[in-house]
């Protein structure tokens, strides 16, 4: 049986942002975080489950590439939510110019919605939701609710 030839499956971009091990299956969740939709101007490639050597990551990966913009801290600290492995690659002129591996912060603020719904971040007060980040998920700092699973369900 003949090997299968090994080479790019999307092209490199002049400039912009690689997001490189995102968690295999949140590539669309990605795009949806950084509010990319079918009518927007970016111009895009994306590859879902794509094999990787990492392991704990079953074999497989996303990855997202946007041209002609670079991600926010914000934004980078909501792919973290979702993909704690992800690497965020800065594109210019075919170069990479910066790696960041994303870590998420010890405080989430206007990131997350709280599933109590009787919690003041939810009512219509001049205020960003807040959460801690703990051993046990994230603690809503206005009402104690710990939410600890599809946090993608809970983005704002």
């Amino acid at each position: 049986m003949q090997e299968e030839p090994k080479g790019l499956l999307i092209r490199p971009i002049r400039d912009g942002t690689v997001i490189d091990h995102i968690t295999h299956g949140e590539a669309l969740v990605v795009l949806r975080i950084l509010g990319i939709t079918g009518s927007t101007d970016e111009r895009l490639s994306i590859a879902t489950n794509v094999e990787t050597r990492i392991r704990g990551t079953g074999g497989l990966k996303d990855i997202v590439k946007v041209s002609n913009r670079e991600l926010s801290k914000e934004e980078v600290d909501r792919i973290a939510l979702i993909a704690p492995n992800a690497t965020i690659n800065i594109i210019r002129d075919y170069n990479v110019v910066e790696k960041i591996g994303v870590e998420i912060p010890r405080h989430l603020r206007g990131i997350i919605r709280c599933t109590n719904l009787g919690c003041i971040s939810n009512a219509n007060e001049p205020i960003e939701s807040a959460f801690e980040v703990t051993a046990n998920g994230l603690r809503c700092l206005y009402c104690d609710t710990v939410i600890n699973s599809d946090f993608a369900q809970h983005i704002i």
